[in-house]
């Protein structure tokens, strides 16, 4: 069982491709594999046939431990592989699976024989070339090898269905079977989540600022805009997209909240990468924006989507969900006016998104009805100041209360 993310400890077999005495060549997918953050391809290392697969489908085990053997044709392969550990208790309800672990974990770092041009066009189409089989000399991957590996990937994307503006609630909804309770098994994102929890919440000294925004100027450009890309057949921008966009131009104005907490240091970032909280079946995730200061809305817009689709289908890669230097969590689609969201370590901060309602305020002397909005920033104190804080948030209402300014 490989690391198959940073954070990774166990993984769950979900499906076996493969199975014994199948053969098989490196790069081949074996097994499809649950992680603490996605399902995740388990692959070939070496050409040669399945044997002793210890693993059964739906069983937990270990990073490190044999889930099976591959063996050279015909040779023959003792009985002293160690099996998997038992698998744990699975609940019946559909859907639930086992816990998993949460601690930093190697993460795979196999090198790949590739030529420059294949290594070239695999990172320009986000191809895994670990994932892909070599046919050049040696097992070398060469450019007909990605080619044909990205097209297979681009195969099933027209088949995604479009991501709606407002994220489906995954409230959990246990069955009521006339018991009096029902025990359920953490599942290995919910492990996580509570393990990452007990090191924020616990150790980092927070404090929360809350101002609130006048977002009339920023609806209308959003109406224009999304008037604008529906006349060319491109995606409609969302508040979250302009609130994201927002966050990043103002980081690079106070990038003493842009930073990292690291024990007897602080990390301060030269570069913006934005986590966006998404909620997924049994929890949250937070796919990275990376370098958001130098994105377009509309390609903020795009890869959000993108990321938030792949997020609900645990297809996310660890380059993916790790290295955000600051967060963003919106809860505004369901009706929250205010919230205070728990800083994601080593950052320093994040900020809680309300929803965007209409209210009576007063505007030049007189009573109007405006669009108005909250939002809360979570501190790490030892990072961030009171005042360090309350600038960033006033930039930040700043630039939301007038787009424009995003130019500037």
């Amino acid at each position: 069982m490989e690391a198959l993310s940073p954070t990774m400890e166990e993984g769950r077999v979900v499906k076996w491709h493969k199975r014994d005495g199948d053969p098989v060549k490196t790069g081949e997918t074996l097994a499809e594999i649950e992680t603490d953050k996605a399902v995740m391809d388990l692959v070939a290392r070496a050409d040669g046939v399945l044997r002793q697969v210890a693993a059964a489908e739906g069983q937990t085990v270990a990073v490190g431990s044999v889930v099976a053997v591959i063996a050279s044709p015909g040779e023959t392969v003792g009985a002293t592989v160690a099996a998997a550990p038992p698998p744990a208790p699975v609940p019946s309800r559909s859907g639930m699976r086992d816990a998993g672990g949460v601690e930093p974990a190697p993460a795979d770092v196999t090198r790949v024989k590739a030529s420059p041009l294949a290594k070239r066009m695999a990172r320009e189409a986000g191809v895994d070339l670990k994932l892909v089989s070599g046919s050049g000399p040696g097992g070398r991957v060469v450019k007909r090898d990605v080619e044909g590996s990205a097209s297979r990937a681009l195969a099933p994307a027209a088949a995604t269905p479009v991501v709606q503006s407002h994220p489906a609630s995954r409230i959990p909804h246990p069955e009521v079977t006339g018991a009096p309770f029902e025990d359920v098994p953490l599942t290995q994102i919910r492990k996580t989540i509570a393990k990452r929890l007990a090191a924020s919440l616990g150790p980092i000294p927070h404090f929360f600022l809350t101002t609130e925004v006048d977002m009339e100027r920023a609806s209308e450009a959003r109406d224009a805009l999304n008037k604008q890309l529906g006349d060319q057949g491109s995606g409609k921008v969302s508040f979250n997209d302009i609130i994201i966009n927002a966050t990043a131009h103002t980081l690079t104005k106070h990038p003493a909240c842009n930073a990292w907490f690291q024990e007897d240091h602080i990390r301060y970032w030269h570069e913006v990468h934005i986590g966006m909280a998404v909620a997924v079946e049994d929890g949250l995730i937070t796919p990275v924006i990376r370098n958001a200061e130098r994105k377009s809305l509309a390609d903020i817009g795009r890869e959000a989507k993108e990321l938030a689709e792949k997020a609900r289908s645990r297809r996310l890669q660890p380059s993916e969900y790790t290295g955000s230097t600051f967060s963003v969590s919106n809860l505004g689609m369901f009706d929250i006016d205010q919230f205070t969201a728990v800083i994601n370590p080593p950052e320093a901060g994040i900020i809680a998104v309300g929803s965007i309602v209409q209210k009576p305020v007063v505007v030049d002397g007189q009573l109007t009805p405006r669009r108005r909005m909250r939002i809360t920033m979570s501190c790490d104190h030892r990072v961030i100041d009171g005042a360090t804080g309350a600038a960033f948030l006033k930039t930040l209402k700043q630039m939301l209360e007038n787009p424009l300014a995003m130019l500037l």
